[in-house]
């Protein structure tokens, strides 16, 4: 058998595919080719060899096949407040649907959309997935792990792929059920221009780009607040003075997505940056539609399939006056479970029985005799009884109407869509809502404090069904978050707020592993919102945590989480600025649909079934005065700025409110440490001390731990020193050691009772100090000579002896001769002697000024003169009146000046009080 010639094609260039003319032709392989039919008439044919042909239509080409071109480089200069950024297309990721390069300075973000070939399982969310990831390289950096590469995604990365695919989900239009997926890498980083608001942009225009059928273009931008002047997009070093950190996204006529942390600022300085915020995305957006027009893949609309029409109506005719009861039912449990049993009915009756529609008229069978029959033939009438054997009766029947089948996924994303719809309804209609509530009225508010005994601070808080247990911890720096970042300086986060949702708090089972997007992204907005209210590090230096656990949900849980964590912060003694709470606020936008007036409804406190199905989602937390964090999530088209106005006021009251609640809490939080939580003692000493205290590879430091058991010692090259324990004893220990370490001796001090360390040829090593030893010249041991130091002294011998040099290494040197008798009284002649006991200085110098945090003082109030701090204090300066009365009688005897002295509880003395301590 003969093989079938191979088919000969010629290339000839043609404009719109975008390829270059090729002088020669080859043959094309008789076997078939796998490939993938895609709705708008095109088709992508993959070489099983080493490279890929692009086939144009032709005589041997089904017309339903086309070629599918390679897209032809493309920029654009988009102006964004001071500056431009460019965007350009078609140079790399060619075989993606879209892909394109942001740059604003040198910071550079690519983004890719790609499709799957065949549409998932219908479903009532859009399946779209986004990634962000900060390369390291994009800064000159490799990562700091073993494996050297980029692992796990970082919580602000998590939080950046929330912004993107946030605004961008509501205009993707139902009904298209192809996986989307939309990465997003930063190539390059200028330590300037942030990369969020621009990965943003780029996710947008790729999008419009692409072939994924979306109802408009997105672009975000970033808004910040320095002095008055709101600044658009502004760089990093601008965002440290600014009292706002705005994020924005949106098309060119309505707001999709913002999210945003200030510093109490009021509801008309927030309008006023939305306002700044969307003319910048509107004037994105226009520049992007003329990009879209020029180089713009066509949209896959014809993959959209949508429910039969008339599935509404069979919805509504079964289960509608159920529906409208069933949604009257106020607890959240009750409700759930009648409407999974309306929901099954309904699946029972479209997807397996079959429905019969009540507006069917019957239709009356003709049987074969009625065809054969005469019109004109009389009818034959039989009396009763008897048979007609030559005509054969049927008695005429109704025929059956076929009964109606959908599928069950249609079934059940229609009645998802018609329960909202009742909902909604029933809102405009009757002005209350499922659990009898009026439009602004708030849940029931219950909260209480200290109810975990060894917890440093707890709170239970409670609105309505939404319940979380805040705990707060504190601890030193070393219980700090560290932060890996592109920059390369290491960020670390003394305050940080992490939530935590169960699936028993909804009365469900699942999985239980890993935070998830949604809990990071709640707990960042809580943790923002706390933020504005704590302490300076000066002031109150211990790291804190807080942990939310959603204990109950039914709407809100975030904002209870920063209800919450409010009241565990003052639990734990945290003496916060002032007090914080939070709402949430939704909407329905379309009010003439069912009989309203066309203006929108904002609902305050909404439940879980009112976020569904509403159109908004607007989170606000702050106090009486003005706004700390705040988050909008809009379902619909978007929200215009008056809308906005109005929720921003409703929910300013709704605060008032709550927060007044929140000061009824019984029992009432401590507002003073915990006696489980830590001490932290802060001192400070001269910055080139420091070294002294870590010694050679930190052996000094861990030492001193060792010896004296407290759990940590942090130090800081400006010369700050925190010691933190759990006892009051062990701190009085390090904190002495320290201090004798880094004090600062001067010629003329006399220390008694010092230990002999080691001895040698030329002299004696005598500790003056813990850890600070001095030589003693051989020749200054005694008056008399001495050939050897062993021979009139031994290692544990204590001695007196006198400081008398200081070398330019800081080395010192020591006599003993200069104390005793017959040169006592030309040396005491020459010096001013304090005496100094143990070590311990006299009084302390005014750079050795130390502040001590104590875990029983009141957080706002100073402490006491009986509170453990003062008491620690006199414990050091305090002097012993038995050594002290020692000392003035030698004084007396040796006729030298009188001495003031200081002594410790082993009886060591350190004279003269001029000597500085740190």
């Amino acid at each position: 058998m003969q093989a079938p010639n191979p088919t000969t094609l010629t290339y000839t260039h043609k404009p719109h595919l975008h390829l270059q003319p090729l002088p020669f032709h080859f043959p094309l392989s008789p076997i078939p080719i796998p490939c993938r039919r895609l709705p708008n008439s095109t088709l992508r044919l993959k070489s099983h060899s080493f490279f890929s042909l692009l086939l144009s239509q032709n005589n041997n080409t089904p017309s339903r096949f086309a070629c599918r071109a390679l897209p032809e480089p493309f920029s654009i200069k988009i102006p964004v407040s001071d500056r431009h950024i460019l965007v350009e297309t078609g140079h790399i990721g060619r075989q993606a649907s879209a892909s394109v390069t942001a740059t604003d300075g040198e910071t550079i973000v690519y983004t890719s959309v790609c499709l799957a070939d065949t549409p998932s399982e219908p479903s009532d969310f859009f399946p779209l997935s986004v990634f962000y990831q900060e390369r390291f390289s994009a800064a000159g950096r490799t990562s700091g792990g073993f494996f050297k590469r980029e692992g796990r995604t970082k919580d602000h990365e998590v939080l950046i792929c929330r912004l993107i695919d946030r605004p961008l989900r509501p205009t993707m239009l139902k009904g298209f059920y192809h996986e989307t997926q939309i990465l997003s890498w930063v190539l390059s980083y200028d330590g300037l221009h942030s990369p969020d608001a621009l990965a943003i942009t780029a996710a947008g225009i790729a999008v419009a780009l692409s072939e994924v059928p979306n109802a408009k273009t997105i672009a975000g931008v970033r808004i910040g607040l320095v002095g008055d002047k709101f600044i658009i997009n502004p760089t990093t070093k601008e965002m440290e003075d600014s009292k706002l950190d705005l994020l924005l996204a949106g098309t060119d006529d309505a707001i999709l997505m913002i999210e945003g942390y200030c510093d109490f600022l009021p509801e008309e300085k927030l309008l006023e940056a939305v306002q700044i915020g969307q003319d910048a995305v509107r004037g994105i957006c226009n520049e992007v539609e003329s990009l879209v027009k020029k180089c713009g893949k066509p949209k896959m609309f014809d993959a959209i399939k949508l429910p039969p029409p008339e599935l509404y109506k069979h919805v509504e005719d079964i289960i509608g006056n159920e529906l409208v009861q069933v949604l009257q039912i106020r607890s959240k449990i009750p409700r759930k479970k009648a409407l999974t049993l309306l929901e099954d009915k309904v699946i029972d009756i479209l997807s397996e029985k079959g429905y019969i529609s009540s507006d069917t008229t019957p239709v009356v069978n003709e049987t074969i005799s009625d065809l054969l029959e005469d019109e004109d033939e009389d009818e034959e009438v039989v009396v009763d009884g008897e048979v007609d054997e030559g005509d054969v009766h049927i008695k005429p029947t109704s025929r059956k109407t076929t009964p109606l089948l959908f599928s069950e996924v249609d079934v059940k994303l229609v009645f998802k869509e018609v329960t909202s719809k009742y909902l909604r309804r029933c809102i405009v209609e009757n002005g209350r809502r499922s659990d009898g509530r009026t439009l602004e009225e708030i849940r029931p508010i219950n909260s209480r404090c200290g109810l975990l005994p060894r917890a440093h601070g707890s709170a239970l808080f409670t609105r309505g069904e939404t319940q979380s247990l805040a705990v707060a911890t504190l601890g030193d720096r070393q219980m700090a978050q560290r932060i890996d970042n592109l920059v390369g300086v290491d960020d670390w986060k003394r305050f940080y707020l992490q939530y935590t949702f169960p699936p028993s708090c909804v009365g469900e089972v699942g999985r239980i592993g890993g935070p998830s997007r949604r809990e990071i992204g709640h707990g960042m907005l809580a943790e923002r919102a706390l933020e504005p209210v704590l302490p300076s590090e000066d002031d109150f230096p211990y790291t804190v945590r807080v942990e939310s656990t959603i204990t109950e949900s039914n709407g809100s849980s975030s904002m209870a989480s920063v209800c919450g964590g409010c009241l565990a912060l003052q639990d734990a003694g945290v003496p916060i600025k002032s007090h914080i709470a939070g709402i949430a606020m939704g909407m329905v936008l379309d009010t003439k649909e069912f009989g309203g007036d066309g203006s929108p409804i904002i609902l305050s406190d909404i439940t879980g079934s009112e976020d569904a199905s509403g159109d908004m989602d607007f989170k606000v937390a702050g106090n009486e005065d003005g706004v700390t964090a705040f988050q909008m999530d809009i379902k619909v088209a978007g929200i215009t700025l008056p809308i906005m106005r109005k929720a921003l006021l409703q929910a300013k009251d709704g605060r008032k409110h709550i927060l007044a609640e929140m000061l009824k809490c019984s029992p009432p939080p401590s507002r003073a440490l915990s006696k489980h939580a830590p001490l932290i003692h802060v001192m400070k000493v001269r910055s080139e001390k420091i070294h002294v205290i870590i010694g050679s590879g930190g052996k000094k430091i861990k030492s001193i731990i060792e010896e004296t058991g407290v759990d940590g010692i942090d130090t800081e090259e400006d010369g700050t020193v925190k010691i933190t324990a759990r006892d009051l004893l062990s701190l009085e220990k390090a904190t002495a050691i320290i201090s004798n370490l880094t004090m600062v001796p001067s010629v003329g001090d006399i220390y008694r009772d010092c230990e002999i360390k080691s001895i040698t040829n030329y002299g004696a090593f005598v500790e003056i100090a813990p850890g600070r030893e001095g030589l003693c010249h051989v020749s200054e041991l005694s008056s008399n000579y001495i050939a050897k130091p062993e021979d009139a002294f031994k290692v544990g011998d204590r001695v007196d002896v006198k400081l008398i040099e200081v070398n330019e290494k800081g080395q010192l040197r020591l006599s003993r001769r200069a104390l005793l008798p017959d040169t006592e009284n030309s040396s005491d002649s020459k010096d001013s002697a304090k005496e100094n006991v143990g070590g311990q200085k006299t009084e302390q110098s005014k750079d050795n000024k130390a502040s001590t945090t104590k875990g029983r003082s009141s957080s706002k109030s100073s402490l006491s003169e009986n509170s453990p701090q003062k008491k620690f204090i006199r414990k050091l300066v305090a002097p012993n009146k038995d050594n002290s009365e020692t000392n003035k009688e030698k004084e007396k005897k040796s006729g030298s000046q009188p001495l003031s002295s200081i002594s410790s509880k082993d009886g060591n003395s350190l004279v003269n009080g001029e000597a500085n301590i740190g």
